[in-house]
């Protein structure tokens, strides 16, 4: 594959008409991840020919080993092959500018104390029961990957407030399925020179916003709230594996549960929280809007610095956005040029195999782990609730209905409960 590199912007006025064409897909890409990749086939294959039918599947099972979103990673390949780094990164500018604006300006609106969101709840939860019957299908298919899943979400359950949790049991989940290597055994793998700018630049970011973030933290710093949303964002973007079915309950455990613990307010007083219907009608509306479903970190940086004022907020959406998205554009930069050659290595795709179990495992406890809200309802409202769930599972799964109309049809039920 030949790759164009852009030595001069000017070059890139040959590319005016892709940039267009990525800028009215990012405006009418519904779907999440399974309707971007089909209407990429549609719109850049088919259509406009910039990679073919091969190249793009090939693209999106590459993003599927990396952690961050997976659609704008495979959008922002096709960028890279037509123009090198620099279109690449304003693909993937132009792709998550308008989901990013829409989920920062829903952040100043104050919908979230409405009935009007009154389903949003247990809809959510529906979704990710479904994502999740969607993944076991998937992922889970002998001994140790169920001892894994059943690991996982126990432990998920349990320890829901704990944040290191999950990225633990991720490296473990890889670690169990590299004991074995006779369902995957390794071939001869040929030495290649790797270019290791962008992965040194993700590593120094991502210790760097690490440590940054606790020492404001034990140094109680009085504005150190930007700091510490640029930590937790950049820190889901780099390792959310599964995309935004399991980015959700992350932000959930970070911005929901985790601030409710005792024990952490009195050594965080500080800490960044959102409420249970804010987290909620957040991840409703990004579900309604068109792009990449990580636009969500606009909004909770939005959110996250409400209180303190209007430039600041804007301040916490701009965090937000670069924050979940830098992580996914350093590493897919950084592993396709010696992807060719890494996915010879039978030990990545040994411990994909129990990563992907880890997140099966996580998606089913935090389903279980969000319905406890439900606990303080009345038995009315509880089984109101899990009706909401089951209809949205049964709708996703035998219906053709996309998941804006899904989410739409909610909020008109929602609007009627006020109304009458």
């Amino acid at each position: 594959m030949k790759i164009v590199y852009c030595g001069d912007l000017t070059v890139l006025f040959r590319h005016i008409a892709f940039l267009k064409t990525v800028f009215l897909y990012s405006i009418t890409a519904f779907g999440g991840p399974q309707g971007h990749l089909a209407m990429m086939m549609k719109t850049f294959v088919h259509r406009r020919k910039d990679v073919t039918e091969q190249e793009l599947m090939d693209y999106s099972a590459f993003c599927q080993m990396l952690p961050g979103a997976s659609s704008t990673q495979t959008l922002t390949l096709i960028g890279y092959k037509r123009g090198g780094v620099v279109l690449a990164m304003i693909t993937l500018i132009i792709w998550t500018l308008p989901a990013c604006c829409l989920m920062a300006l829903f952040s100043f609106f104050p919908m979230r104390s409405t009935a009007m969101f009154r389903f949003i709840g247990p809809m959510t939860i529906g979704f990710l029961a479904f994502a999740a019957q969607q993944a076991f299908k998937i992922s889970i298919h002998n001994t140790i990957t169920r001892v894994i899943l059943l690991i996982s979400a126990t432990a998920t359950f349990l320890l829901f407030e704990w944040p290191w949790i999950i990225p633990i049991l991720l490296v473990m989940g890889g670690f169990v399925t590299n004991l074995s290597d006779r369902r995957i055994p390794q071939v001869e793998v040929l030495p290649k020179k790797i270019k290791w700018g962008n992965i040194w630049l993700f590593a120094i970011i991502f210790i760097l916003a690490g440590a940054g973030s606790e020492l404001a933290r034990k140094n109680n710093w009085p504005n150190r709230r930007p700091l510490n949303l640029f930590e937790n964002t950049y820190r889901f973007g780099s390792l959310v594996f599964g995309g935004g079915n399991v980015l959700m309950p992350m932000t959930y455990e970070q911005f929901v549960a985790r601030p409710e613990s005792q024990k952490l307010i009195a050594r965080n007083p500080n800490v960044i929280k959102m409420s249970r219907q804010d987290f909620y009608s957040g991840w409703g509306m990004v579900r309604a809007i068109p792009g990449p479903v990580f636009s969500i970190a606009s909004y909770i940086g939005g959110i996250a610095m409400k209180d303190k004022g209007t430039g600041l907020q804007l301040l916490g959406c701009f965090i937000g956005t670069t924050g979940i998205f830098l992580p996914s554009a350093l590493l897919v930069l950084f592993f396709f040029p010696i992807w060719h050659n890494l996915k010879k290595y039978a030990l990545v795709y040994r411990a994909l195999e129990g990563i992907n179990a880890v997140v099966v495992g996580i998606m089913v406890a935090a389903a279980l782990y969000m319905m406890k809200d439900f606990q303080t309802a009345r038995w009315g409202d509880i089984a109101l609730n899990l009706v909401v769930i089951a209809v949205t599972w049964a709708l996703l799964n035998y219906s053709r209905l996309p998941s804006p109309v899904i989410v739409l049809l909610w909020l008109a039920l929602g609007w009627g409960f006020i109304l009458f």
